[in-house]
């Protein structure tokens, strides 16, 4: 059976869950309430994981899980496991698509890059730099491509994904992935990675990878399934206005969330200047030895909070039926008003591991064909 994917709210059949380091990874922790610690998250993320399944299967849903790398722990740093497959992977209509460019040198070079800097396209480049710069960027990249080791966790998904008759490549585009696309028929809308990027080289990169669909880009300033979320024909749920909606989805209901995540998370705020705002354990944020220990071993496999905001990153099972982490009444109400049960399966750990439902699954299967919600386009 050939998998597919054309509308997201589409029933489920075949979907990825994410997989973290069991208890015992963290032996190598020598401070024991430190350990203890990590320890009890990682307990405590499997369960909710299998939380997630559960709740899946109970829907009819087939669960397939990446491994665990078999390389954990290269140049000086441990590679993070295979917790979010949203941001390497995406099924677009029977073509199954990898994001390996998040570890080429373009991307890495374009995150660190300052103003004043010269262009560097590739790790030969380096050459090129200014002495002053030379043997920074050079360490910087050979840390940054730790991240690499977790690609060989997805070789046997995309394995069967070939088995079923799909086509599985790779997209070399680093802001293209299943975070930064939202699938409705014949649409394909895009994300930004900031709000001043020039999106002229993603037009260019969708237009000769996607011929056949009608391209949007709509400028969310980041991760697109942390910004907004449309639930089913006519319904968006967004963290803020985005003023393209009007025409981008023309006619639906936005339900905004102003703020929504950051009243909740206000001890996170007194930690940004310790950790650069990439995870939160609460109750631990003045613990100096849990901060060592997450900046001095595990800073490469933690993203930035503000990029996932819970109450819009939502996993849809099937036209009736979403999955959330959290409660909230705004959301809830609109969802009631469109016949829509959400179900709440809690991920305890999520401002640690910046994951949300939608980020921690792939979605590489759904029953239906492709739609056009919007004919007058053309």
């Amino acid at each position: 059976m050939t998998y597919s994917v054309y509308q997201h709210w589409d029933p489920l059949k075949v979907c990825m869950v994410g997989r973290s380091y069991p208890p015992e990874f963290y032996s190598w922790i020598k401070v024991p309430h430190v350990r203890e610690l990590f320890e009890k998250i990682a307990i405590e993320t499997e369960e909710d994981y299998q939380n997630i399944i559960k709740k899946l299967e109970s829907f009819g849903v087939k669960i397939l899980r990446p491994e665990l790398p078999t390389v954990t722990f290269t140049n000086g740093k441990f590679v993070p496991p295979p917790m979010t497959p949203r941001d390497y992977t995406i099924m677009v209509g029977e073509t199954f698509y990898n994001n390996y460019s998040a570890f080429n040198f373009g991307h890495f070079y374009y995150n660190i890059k300052q103003a004043d800097w010269p262009e560097c396209n590739s790790e030969d480049e380096i050459s090129n730099l200014p002495d002053s710069l030379k043997e920074s960027v050079r360490s910087q990249y050979e840390q940054y491509k730790v991240l690499a080791q977790t690609k060989d966790s997805y070789n046997k998904i995309f394995a069967h994904v070939a088995e079923q008759g799909n086509n599985v490549r790779n997209l070399f585009y680093p802001y293209l992935n299943g975070s930064m696309m939202t699938r409705i028929g014949r649409d394909l809308y895009f994300g930004t990675e900031d709000y001043y990027q020039n999106t002229t080289e993603i037009e260019k990169y969708a237009e000769v990878e996607f011929p056949t669909y009608r391209k949007t880009i709509i400028n969310t300033g980041g991760h697109s399934d942390g910004t907004y979320c449309p639930v089913c024909p006519g319904l968006i749920i967004s963290l803020r206005d985005v003023p393209t909606y009007a025409d981008t989805f023309p006619g639906w209901e936005v339900v905004y969330l102003p703020g929504q995540s950051w009243e909740q998370v206000q001890p996170f705020l007194d930690l940004k200047v310790k950790n650069k705002g990439k995870w939160w354990i609460p109750g631990f944020e003045k613990d100096q030895a849990v901060v060592d220990v997450v900046e001095t071993w595990l800073d490469n496999w933690t993203g930035y909070v503000e990029e996932t905001v819970f109450d819009v990153n939502m996993l849809i099972i099937d036209p009736k039926n979403v999955m959330v982490f959290n409660y909230n009444k705004q959301v809830f109400d609109a969802l009631d008003r469109y016949g829509i049960t959400p179900h709440i399966v809690p991920f305890r750990h999520r401002y640690f591991w910046d994951g949300g439902i939608h980020c921690v699954t792939s979605d590489l299967h759904r029953e239906g064909t492709m739609q056009d919600y919007f004919p007058g386009r053309g």
